[in-house]
């Protein structure tokens, strides 16, 4: 069950495909069985770590149903909710909830949410009418500065008036950014989570007072991600440092520059682990050449992360 104010790791994974970019639904079935069993708060399809942009509306249909399927309620699931327009963000949620969704986590309409400022009434009416529609909890998505909407205080405060509203994403990638997110959202009337999305610094992000994460790297190492934020929000600050000491390494690889490359980077991460059988991603997305590879295994033998 996803409450106010939410907490915990919730799991962006990737989506398993074949050479030729079609989806692997065999793989995907036995991915999610593996994720649901390392305890996340959740898992989140349709998001930018399973390139839901490369999808059309039916393969995003059948990734839920496939997760679904196969999750069969032991972690809530998530589908993010990424359109064009309010009416059709609307009617996605509408659909996705019959389906059996739990929660949506909210991308901004691009490119209409492009550029800054942009008014907070506009960022306040799209994801009131998602909530009218379905009726069920929402995870607003701060993205990196320049890419999307700024949630400045006022916005936050706006937007957490929505009694669905239950957390924001914290993606930007910015300390100042992320303290003053989290300082908003505790001196709230009823305060709203804020996770973490940026992957190179979760850790930290915890530290600063981020209640969990939603994020891309979750989609592996999901235990170890589970046990550091348990550690740090229970105290135990040398277990949960010491996990991120051989996990922050990789994460920030992956999430180096040029960051779209996160995605083949963390697949060759989970087939080097077993955990998908092929690292291929969709077009225009291109893979990475062998001397990434090579480095992403040498950077897991030499944090021990490779059996």
């Amino acid at each position: 069950m996803l409450k106010r104010p939410c907490h915990g790791v919730i799991a962006a994974p990737f989506l398993p495909m074949h050479a030729d970019g079609e989806i692997d639904w065999a793989g995907l079935e036995r991915y999610m069985d593996w994720l649901a069993n390392q305890n996340p708060a959740g898992i989140a399809m349709n998001m930018d770590a399973s390139e839901v942009i490369a999808l059309s509306e039916d393969e995003q249909d059948q990734v839920i149903r496939a997760c679904i399927g196969v999750i069969r309620g032991r972690v809530p699931f998530l589908s993010g909710i990424v359109a064009g327009s309010t009416r059709s963000a609307a009617a996605k949620a509408e659909r996705f909830a019959r389906m059996g969704v739990e929660g949506f986590p909210v991308f901004p309409p691009f490119p209409t949410f492009s550029g800054a400022p942009v008014p907070g009434e506009m960022i306040y009416r799209y994801h009131k009418a998602i909530a009218d529609a379905a009726h069920l909890p929402i995870i607003c998505f701060q993205f990196p500065k320049g890419w999307g909407p700024d949630y400045s205080p006022d916005i936050v405060r706006r937007v957490a008036d929505i009694p669905e509203v239950i957390a924001i994403k914290e993606a930007s990638f910015d300390v100042a950014q992320t303290l003053s997110t989290i300082e908003v959202a505790a001196a709230l009337p009823r305060s709203i989570g804020v996770l973490t999305g940026s992957d190179t610094f979760i850790f930290e992000a915890m530290m600063m007072g981020c209640s969990g994460a939603l994020i891309g790297f979750a989609g592996t190492f999901t235990r170890e991600l589970v046990e550091m934020n348990e550690g740090v929000q229970g105290g135990d600050i040398a277990k949960a440092q010491a996990i991120w000491r051989k996990l922050g390494p990789i994460a920030r690889y992956c999430w180096r520059s040029p960051i779209r490359d996160f995605r083949p980077r963390m697949k060759e991460v989970l087939r080097l682990q077993g955990l998908i059988a092929c690292a291929a991603v969709r077009e225009p997305q291109l893979g990475i050449d062998d001397a990434e590879r090579a480095h992403i295994r040498h950077l897991m033998n030499a944090q021990g992360l490779l059996a």
